[in-house]
């Protein structure tokens, strides 16, 4: 039996067709907020991404403070630092991201770790010297 690598399409076109689209055709495939952000920002948005790809053929990394860019095709396949506030984190730009935003895959918020309490926290603990 022959296991067939799956090709990965967005809204039934191929990776290829989609990449030869520009930014305002390529809205028409994403939903209405998407689509709205991405014809009110078209120009910011193609502007990044002639700047990623110079910087890539430079061989420098591609940092970014802007969150709100809707990911298009030209993107894929790169690898962009995005800052969430504290530190920038790279992210692998892949076929599944297309239509959401930089600002997804970057949370500004850590995990809360639930640890034991502090003295005074409880009952228990406020007899104990703080000190």
């Amino acid at each position: 039996m022959e296991l067939r690598k799956k090709e990965l399409k967005y809204k039934g076109m191929s990776l290829e067709e989609l990449q030869k689209l520009e930014v305002r055709e390529f809205a028409k495939f994403v939903d209405s907020r998407r689509r709205r952000s991405l014809l009110r920002n078209f120009q910011a948005t193609e502007d990044f991404v002639t700047l990623a790809k110079k910087k890539i053929e430079n061989g420098k990394k591609v940092r970014t403070h802007i969150r709100d860019i809707v990911i298009v095709p030209q993107l894929i396949g790169m690898r962009i630092a995005i800052y969430n506030g504290n530190e920038f984190l790279p992210v692998d730009v892949t076929i599944e991201m297309l239509g959401h935003k930089f600002g997804e895959f970057a949370p500004t918020r850590t995990r809360t770790k639930h640890t034991k309490s502090g003295v005074g926290a409880t009952k228990g603990s406020r007899a104990k010297s703080k000190k």
